[in-house]
This record gives structure tokens, C-alpha cells and sequence, in this order.
């Protein structure tokens, strides 16, 4: 087999020397890797060969397949360069554009608000570009909230606004929680809303700029077991049912009660520790934040004209990255990977 195919390689080479137009390159293509070309009968040989051999024999005959495809293009540039000289030879091949592929955040997007219109809520999107009011205090979160420092948020240089006050690059997607509100006035309401966040971060689980989902559900009668139904379907949609999910007391000052949700760790799989007995780098107890959650605060209702004895709701806002690095076997353990444009990374997904 090896014999046969090194004498191919160099007749072949032998032929294409002596080629003087495109036509005989296309000929000499042809009973080669044709129906019955004799790579073609070549290939077909390998069954005959002892099992324990025909790995190699396959790694061989890929590795001749691949220098004869590069000799071919070489001879066929090689002639269109000497044919542009008097013209053009409509007759040559054009060279066909690599196919890309959606990036993984974008996929994760388009995989999440499948997720949630399932269930009756609507994609919806507002501004990069936010309010002081609508980013904080439509939020109950007052002026002296650590959330609004510098080193939190980045603000805009450009002259307050009276009403509004500054401009900020939205820190969270909760603004739309207000927008949305007033926008349809009446509940019921059952949003999803997707768009980039922006914040001065940068380690292996932040970075400044970040996508966020924002659910937002409001109607008579809504309480926590509508929340923890509509997480336990997420989870259990989105990540699989091996992973498990747990609800933290906490403190957001736009939701009362208030709870962060976090999923178990898909890297070590709630172990804490990776294969070789080294704590894991991503979670280090097994456990992983995935985001917040809570009941809408009274005052955010009134913020949107909602009456908060009628009407109650609950929300939840999650980073598409870091939901996306618990999904199960992903295994990303530094979340820069996404937006450093190497594409070694972006060609697995």
C-alpha cells in the first residue's frame, strides 16, 4: 500500500509537469480521484488489508489525498497567474469562502429566548445607553448606593439631565424592567429581555462588556413559587437534567424577598475538586453563582405605574456568558476566551 502510494505521488507530479492548460489539470483530476481513478481503487483496497493495519493505511491514504489536492492547487494558480497576463480564464474554479458560524454567545442568545418563548414571554430590547433614573433610581437603589461609585459604573461625559440625571453605558439589563412597564402600562407582562451590560471587571469570570437576560413577569396573584417554577424549567431545559439548583437568601434593592440562584459547577460537576485532585479553578466549593433573583420591589412598581396592591411580579437577570460556561460540557474555565478572537477557540462551537 505504502509502495503503491508513493509511486502515485510521483507520477502524478511527473503529469502536472508536463500540463500546459488548465483542461489537462482538470483530466489528470479526474483519473485520479474519479469514480474509478486510481486513488479511487487504492482507497478500496484497504478492506483487504488486516484489521489491525487498516488504521495506519487510512492515516497514510488521507495524508497522500491531502498532498496531491495541495500539488493541484499549486499548478492551478500557477496557471491562472501566467492566464491573467493576456485575460481572464472563466473556466478556472473560483475560490470558494470558508463557511463561518454564529459565535457561541450569539447561540447561547437565540438558545435562551427559545428557552422562555415557550413559556409565553416576549424578547424585547432598550437602550446601551441608559439614565441615571431608569439604570438606579427607578430601581430603588438611592444616590449614595455603592453600585453607582465610579469604580461600578461607567458614566458618560456628557452635561446631567435634570429629570433623568447622568448618562451611563447600562450596567444591567433591570433597566428595562421600568421601560418595559411603562411601555405596556397594563400588567400582565412577561418580558425577556436580552442586551449588553457594561462594567469595570476583568478576570477569568467578568469582563467590562457582557451580555445579560432579564425576565420580568407581573400579574395578579404572582409569587415565589412562579419564580422557582420558572427557574427549575430553565435550568432543567438549558443546562440538562444532571444539574442541580439552589436558591440563596439575599439582598437586591429592586426585589423584596430577594435570592441568587446557582447551579452546580460544570467544569468539576459540584465535586470542588478537577480529575487530578486540584481545586477547581472556576468554582472552589462545587457550587456557581448563576444570577440574581427576587419579587419586584413595591416601589419599582410604582416607578412603572403599577399598582402594587393589585399587582405583584417577580424578576431575574443572569449573564449569557457565565450562564454559558455552566452548560454542560463546556468546560470553559476563563470566560476572555470568547471575546479574545483566537480561532482555535471559536472554530470548537
Amino acid at each position: 500500500m505504502e509502495k503503491k502510494l508513493s509511486l502515485l505521488l510521483d507520477e502524478i507530479k511527473k503529469s502536472l509537469e508536463k500540463a500546459i492548460n488548465v483542461k489537462e489539470i482538470d483530466d489528470i483530476w479526474i483519473s485520479i480521484f474519479g469514480q474509478s481513478g486510481v486513488f479511487t481503487r487504492i482507497i478500496k483496497e484497504i478492506q483487504n488489508i488486516p484489521k489491525e493495519k487498516r488504521p495506519e493505511a487510512g492515516k497514510l491514504t488521507n495524508q497522500v489525498k491531502y498532498n496531491l489536492e495541495e500539488l493541484f492547487i499549486k499548478k492551478r494558480q500557477d496557471f491562472s497567474h501566467k492566464e491573467l497576463e493576456n485575460g481572464i480564464d472563466v473556466t478556472i474554479p473560483g475560490n470558494i469562502p470558508k463557511k463561518g458560524h454564529l459565535h457561541i454567545v450569539t447561540q447561547a442568545i437565540f438558545e435562551i429566548t427559545n428557552i422562555f418563548e415557550k413559556i409565553g414571554f416576549t424578547k424585547v430590547s432598550y437602550p446601551e445607553i441608559e439614565w441615571e433614573h431608569y439604570a438606579f433610581e427607578a430601581l430603588n437603589m438611592p444616590k449614595d448606593h455603592p453600585a453607582r461609585d465610579d469604580f461600578e459604573t461607567f458614566f458618560i461625559n456628557q452635561p446631567a439631565e435634570p429629570k433623568f440625571g447622568k448618562m451611563v453605558l447600562t450596567p444591567h439589563t433591570s433597566s428595562g424592567q421600568v421601560r418595559e412597564m411603562l411601555k405596556v402600562g397594563k400588567p400582565p407582562i412577561r418580558m425577556i429581555n436580552i442586551g449588553k451590560c457594561y462594567r469595570p471587571n476583568w478576570d477569568i469570570s467578568h469582563t467590562p462588556m457582557f451580555y445579560q437576560f432579564e425576565g420580568l413577569v407581573i400579574d395578579e396573584g404572582i409569587n415565589i413559587t412562579h419564580l422557582k417554577g420558572t427557574m427549575d424549567y430553565f435550568a432543567k431545559e438549558f443546562f440538562g437534567p444532571e444539574r442541580k439548583t439552589r436558591l440563596r437568601p439575599f439582598h437586591f434593592q429592586f426585589t423584596e424577598p430577594s435570592f441568587e440562584v446557582d447551579i452546580t459547577c460544570g467544569v468539576c460537576l459540584g465535586k470542588g475538586t478537577l480529575e487530578d485532585g486540584k481545586k477547581c479553578r472556576i468554582c472552589k466549593e462545587g457550587w456557581l453563582e448563576l444570577g440574581g433573583s427576587g419579587m419586584v420591589h413595591p416601589n419599582v412598581l410604582h416607578s412603572g405605574n403599577i399598582d402594587s396592591n393589585k399587582y405583584t411580579g417577580f424578576a431575574f437577570g443572569w449573564g449569557i456568558e457565565r450562564t454559558y460556561m455552566m452548560k454542560s460540557g463546556t468546560k470553559l474555565d476563563d470566560i476572555r476566551l470568547l471575546y479574545g478572537n483566537d480561532i482555535r477557540f471559536l472554530e470548537q462551537f
